[in-house]
This record gives structure tokens, sequence and C-alpha cells, in this order.
């Protein structure tokens, strides 16, 4: 599946380091697409699909979906000891799937 690179790289730093994103990445995250598309820059707006379906495939559910879970994914960056340590996992399993 293609997204931008861009795109693809903010999602996975919010993934492994709990990185906030941009407006548009964190409507997208949130599940809160009328808000996305209202932020879209042209190249996100045709990728948007792609965008969404890469976030359902590829990265935990729990970090994403509605804005009660990205705010807590983004809390935990600051949790210290009671942060989930999934990123090792995440990152293994994508290295993984890689050619």
């Amino acid at each position: 599946m293609t997204i931008p690179e861009r795109m693809k790289s903010a999602i996975d730093r919010y993934v492994a380091d709990h990185t906030p994103t941009g407006g548009f990445l964190e409507a997208v995250l949130s599940n809160d697409l009328t808000g996305a598309l209202g932020m879209a820059d042209e190249e996100n707006r045709a990728m948007l699909f792609n965008i969404v379906s890469y976030c359902y495939n590829e990265i935990p559910g729990d970090c994403w979906g509605t804005p009660a879970k990205v705010h807590e994914w983004l809390a935990a960056r600051h949790a210290g000891d009671d942060m989930p340590d999934d990123r090792e996992a995440y990152y293994n399993e994508r290295a993984e799937r890689m050619p």
C-alpha cells in the first residue's frame, strides 16, 4: 500500500515513540475523517483511503481509532514506567515483513 513517505514516517514515529503528529494525522488517528479532509493537502486528500488502510493494517489498535486512544497514547510518552513498551515488538514485526 502506497502512502506518502512523510506520512508513513510520522505515523511510525507516533507509534514507536508516542510522538505527536500534525493536525491532519491526528484527525486520521482519532477517526475524525471529516476533520482530516478539512486539513488535508491535495496529496493527502487523494491518499486518505490508503493512509487509513495503513493505520488499520499496520499499527496497533490501541493507539488509534478514537480521540481518547490518541490522547492516552500521547500521554503515555510522559508516563515513565507506565508507558506500554510495545515499540520493540512493533519494529520487530515490521522488520519480519520487509523483503
